[in-house]
């Protein structure tokens, strides 16, 4: 009597010998998904922060040397969390409102940070030199929003700009 072509199966062994290298697979790839979304997180967090504070620096260094006059600090040595400027005859105020450095003047108001990042301890500091020229002194701490298991990131910046 001859055999007949029997269907080859699985066993239970081989079953359960690739349930735990699929399980492994995906474990691994799990984690290295999980490590690339927090790598991308923390370099977003970097990135925004860096870029906001350069632009800010660059606005504020911008629009101070093509004032005419500083209104607010009002005296040589005073300090104040909002600044006050007039270009043109227009006025000029930068301020804080709800974590965002804000900029108002006649056209409305603008903010200059981005929703990724808030900016806090902002300070304007009136100095002046012998040549009668203002120089204001501007200090602000720019900091992420992201969720980053290292905490916020955040950087404190400084610089001082004189009007021409």
């Amino acid at each position: 009597m001859k055999k007949s072509d029997h269907t080859h199966a699985f066993t239970l062994i081989e079953l359960l010998i690739f349930m735990a290298l699929f399980s492994i697979i995906i474990f691994l790839l799990t984690d290295l998904f999980s490590a690339t979304l927090q790598v991308k997180t923390e370099s977003e967090a970097t990135s925004a922060v860096q870029e906001d504070g350069s632009y800010i620096l660059s606005r504020l260094m911008y629009d101070i040397p093509r004032a005419s006059a500083v209104s607010i600090p009002s005296s040589l040595g005073a300090t104040g969390q909002s600044l006050q400027i007039t270009i043109d005859g227009i006025n000029y105020s930068y301020g804080l409102s709800g974590g965002n450095l804000t900029i108002t003047n006649n056209y409305g108001t603008n903010v200059l940070n981005s929703t990724e990042t808030t900016v806090s301890s902002v300070s304007f500091k009136r100095l002046g030199n012998g040549n009668g020229k203002d120089t204001i002194q501007i200090q602000f701490t720019v900091t992420s929003t992201a969720i980053r298991n290292s905490g916020a990131e955040s950087r404190s910046l400084q610089t001082t700009v004189g009007l021409r």
